[in-house]
């Protein structure tokens, strides 16, 4: 399968950078449409939305406008030929019964692209939108994603009508039709970095997408989610996020990214973000929340790859090397920063041997 490229968060205002740069991403179907087409044509592998309900707060605008992820990748899939396209569903939000139906709908309109990041929440003020509280422990929020999870997968492979009586779900003489396209199934990501989500993603994930600080102490979180999964007779790839500032030269990236994350800083947001992420969520350590300000502003506390073709190349083959199975990658507009990408770094990528995606000659243009 080699290693795999991916976008994150093309379906939100901004993408992953908290800036107020007049450049950023403006998440318009039209230019989600012509980035998923694009994306297609050069050889990455998957497109991956973010789930957002509401914003940031009363004195911020990040996240604002966001493209339901559901819709959004029916729609992608319906203007595309090859690339996988994720859809984020928050457990404690979308019936299982429901969506079911709707995943599977959408894996036969795209002939079995479709895949599933199980998501269980964190955001308290999205769950006061919907009238529930945020259960204070991560342990209550994964059993009811276990569970949401365990309904789906039975609506995908009975064929009869089932009762299910459980702690979260009292459900009578469910059925579901149509079952997805290749069979029973269809790829799941678990995109949680918590001890709990990761043991959630070695228990049922294909892919487990989770938060380093970098290759280094990545290394050892690979090692750990693939012998969680092992103890389950099961094997789990293996990926992380970061964001891309690529020129021609190295002064160029990083006075670019200078200019974006430090002078157009959205620094209420950023500290906004960092607050609830601290309250509320596991995904980044005290330590990470103390010090990872600037990255926040660049992309969202995720990985830095910033410089010239050959760096950020290197810089991603150091990924692949620590064991990592693929990146998903924010740029601060993608549609306009993809193509040079794709053109400069993944030739290199695979002159290093690092075995990324080849051009599609037959995508839609």
């Amino acid at each position: 399968m080699g290693f795999q490229l991916g976008l994150f968060s093309p379906n939100t205002e901004s993408g992953l950078a908290i800036t107020t740069a007049p450049e950023r991403w403006k998440a318009t179907w039209g230019n989600n449409l012509r980035l998923a087409r694009l994306a297609d044509e050069v050889g990455i592998d998957f497109l991956l939305p973010v789930a957002r309900w509401t914003d940031w707060g009363p004195d911020t605008d990040f996240h604002q406008n966001v493209l339901d992820p559901l819709v959004w990748a029916s729609g992608i899939l319906a203007g595309t030929r090859r690339i996988r396209v994720f859809s984020t569903v928050h457990t404690a939000f979308h019936h299982p019964v429901v969506a079911a139906k709707q995943l599977a709908t959408a894996d036969h309109l795209s002939e079995g692209r479709i895949g599933l990041n199980i998501v269980a929440g964190w955001h308290a003020p999205e769950y006061e939108m919907f009238g529930l509280t945020l259960p204070s422990d991560h342990d209550t929020r994964y059993a009811l994603a276990q569970e949401w999870w365990d309904v789906v997968k039975r609506i995908w492979a009975d064929t009869e009508p089932f009762d299910h009586e459980g702690k979260f779900f009292s459900l009578k003489r469910v059925v579901g039709h149509p079952k997805p396209y290749n069979g029973h199934s269809i790829p799941i990501i678990n995109a949680g970095s918590s001890p709990q989500g990761r043991a959630f993603a070695a228990r049922n994930a294909q892919r487990a997408f989770t938060v380093v600080a970098g290759p280094e102490d990545g290394a050892r979180i690979v090692e750990d989610l693939r012998a969680q999964a092992a103890a389950h007779d099961r094997s789990v790839g293996v990926f992380t996020l970061a964001h891309v500032v690529c020129r021609p030269t190295s002064h160029e990236a990083r006075d670019f990214l200078h200019y974006y994350a430090d002078r157009h800083a959205d620094w209420p947001a950023v500290d906004e973000v960092m607050r609830l992420q601290g309250l509320h969520a596991q995904s980044f350590t005290p330590e990470m929340l103390t010090t990872y300000r600037g990255r926040f502003a660049a992309g969202h506390g995720s990985c830095p790859l910033v410089g010239d073709p050959d760096e950020v190349a290197d810089q991603i083959a150091a990924f692949a090397e620590a064991g990592f199975d693929g990146l998903a990658l924010s740029f601060l507009n993608y549609a306009d920063e993809l193509g040079y990408f794709a053109a400069e770094v993944m030739p290199r990528l695979r002159a290093r041997g690092v075995q990324v995606g080849a051009p599609d000659a037959g995508a839609r243009p």
